[in-house]
């Protein structure tokens, strides 16, 4: 689905590595002229499947003859996953490598067999979602076992374009039947306009930005401080490509933010990557997502960059709690006991070096000649260092429940944005990491303890390194098995391959 992208102006865009054709291109396949060509086509390259499972046809899965009907199947497993929001097959497999692209065996996969044989198709989107009949039967003409019940995608863009049309008519009728008394659309308006007043007190993104910005002064000029401080002819040079997936997992809420900011203020040499685990709310992670790149952007002229990823995080930290105890003051925040707070990970990369800003539980690793280097440390109050730090500078930390704890939050980190009832004590002050980059360096992985509660730096390693080599699908893939296995958590993926990864090796 990470294919299906959305411009500025919200007009879907498809993306690709190198697989796809065009339809104008393509001849007509038959039994007698199809045959592998050991070029990728969109379902083979050479003998080895490449695709995502949950979306393929069952004649790829058997590995028949593919054609434009097989696309159409995969046209109708992805709007009905566009409808539902649950990705295919994600609540009965039992298997997450299943559904990710892998150059593999798949005649032992439970899910192919299911799909191929036992007719199985995901859970369709219900009428009571508001999904008109008709798109739901369009949806099930798409995936149907015989590729020659199969609409065409002319037939399908007829279809649509009649849903649209019966949806403008119903809407249009709607409009006319219904005139509501005037005192009653006042009354409506007056609800609505309280309503976004509401809403803009409590929007925690936009006065992330406007506070940053405001401190700040708006103006950013530029990171040569940094760039000249590295100015080595000789030093490698990087090649970055990024991605990223979240999902709020098992989790009724989403409290996790991030960012992906390659090259910053159009610095060519300039990226930053950032990821924001919320508790208590994600008053705070939404805060902070527009704050702290805002003050870096400030910062990038006045001191080094590790200086101004520790400088970054404290002013977000002071700004979030001020604002916070501003909106307690003029009785915008209702809830007398409300502390958020969100824990934070920063990766800045400059020319050849890497800096990971750390506070709290998200972490960062570097695959570095395929085994992981951890980039950062978890502050939690189970570490004893942590530990004596919290409770030196004031903080309580008692073993409640499972685990050691800080203060009466129960809180298990020791370092995060916010929490303004456990200041100093949780500090928000990053710990650094720089890191000097070099050809041996493939991938930096960052995430929130949602991914890393239940994979292993290791096994992190090991499933990008089976997966095809494009980063948001790696993301997606990291995700996905971390809610396979249990996570109870927001999760949150962030991967940034480090040097060129050519198209053989994404497919391999």
């Amino acid at each position: 689905m990470h294919m299906m992208q959305l411009d500025r102006d919200f007009s879907a865009c498809l993306a690709d590595f190198g697989l796809a054709e065009y339809k104008k291109d393509l001849r007509r396949v038959s039994t007698v002229n199809w045959r592998s060509s050991g070029k990728p086509t969109g379902g083979f390259h050479k003998k080895n499947m490449v695709g995502t499972l949950i979306y393929m046809a069952p004649e790829i899965l058997t590995k028949e003859i593919h054609t434009e009907k097989s696309d159409v199947y995969s046209f109708g497993v992805s709007i009905n996953e566009l409808l539902t929001g649950v990705i295919p097959y994600t609540d009965i497999r039992a298997e997450a490598q299943a559904h990710t692209v892998l150059e593999m065996n798949y005649t032992e996969q439970q899910l192919t067999s299911a799909v191929s044989s036992g007719g199985l198709r995901p859970v369709l989107a219900g009428i009571e979602s508001g999904v008109p009949a008709s798109m739901l039967s369009l949806i099930q003409k798409c995936w149907d076992a015989n590729p020659q019940n199969r609409p065409s995608f002319n037939d399908i863009v007829l279809e649509l374009d009649d849903m649209l049309q019966q949806r403008k008519k119903m809407e249009k009728e709607d409009l006319s039947l219904y005139q509501p008394p005037i005192s009653h659309v006042h009354q409506v308006m007056d609800d609505v306009n309280n309503l976004h007043t509401y809403q803009e007190k409590i929007n925690w993104s936009t006065q992330g930005e406007c506070v940053s910005k405001g401190a700040s002064f708006g103006v950013h000029s530029g990171f040569r401080m940094w760039l000249d401080g590295f100015d080595d002819p000789l030093a490698y040079h990087l090649v970055l490509s990024w991605g990223s997936f979240a999902t709020c997992g098992r989790r009724e809420s989403m409290e996790d933010m991030h960012f992906l900011m390659p090259f910053l203020c159009n610095e060519k040499d300039v990226h930053a990557f950032g990821i924001f685990d919320g508790h208590r709310g994600a008053a705070a992670a939404e805060f902070s997502v527009q704050a702290l790149p805002e003050f870096l952007k400030a910062l990038g002229s006045m001191c080094s960059p590790a200086d101004a990823l520790v400088e970054a995080f404290v002013r977000t930290d002071v700004a979030f709690r001020d604002e916070l105890d501003s909106h307690r003051k003029s009785r915008r925040v209702i809830q007398k006991d409300w502390h958020p707070g969100c824990t934070a990970a920063v990766a800045l990369i400059v020319k050849n070096k890497l800096f990971v800003a750390n506070a709290g539980d998200c972490r960062t690793i570097l695959c570095r000649r395929g085994c992981p280097v951890a980039l950062s440390r978890d502050h939690v109050a189970s570490c004893p260092e942590e530990r004596n730090r919290v409770v030196s500078a004031g903080g309580e930390v008692k073993w409640q429940v499972d685990t050691w704890r800080v203060g009466r939050a129960a809180l298990q980190v020791t370092r995060s944005i916010g929490d303004d009832d456990l200041k100093p004590a949780v500090t928000a002050e990053p710990e650094i990491t720089e890191t000097v980059l070099s050809v041996e360096d493939e991938f930096l992985v960052m995430a929130s303890d949602g991914l890393w509660d239940v994979v292993s730096d290791m096994e992190v390693t090991n499933i990008i390194r089976d997966t095809v080599k494009e980063p948001a699908m790696c993301s997606k893939r990291l995700a996905t098995e971390a809610a396979e296995r249990g996570s109870k958590d927001n999760i949150t993926v962030i991967v940034v391959f480090l040097r060129p990864v050519s198209t053989a090796e994404r497919v391999y």
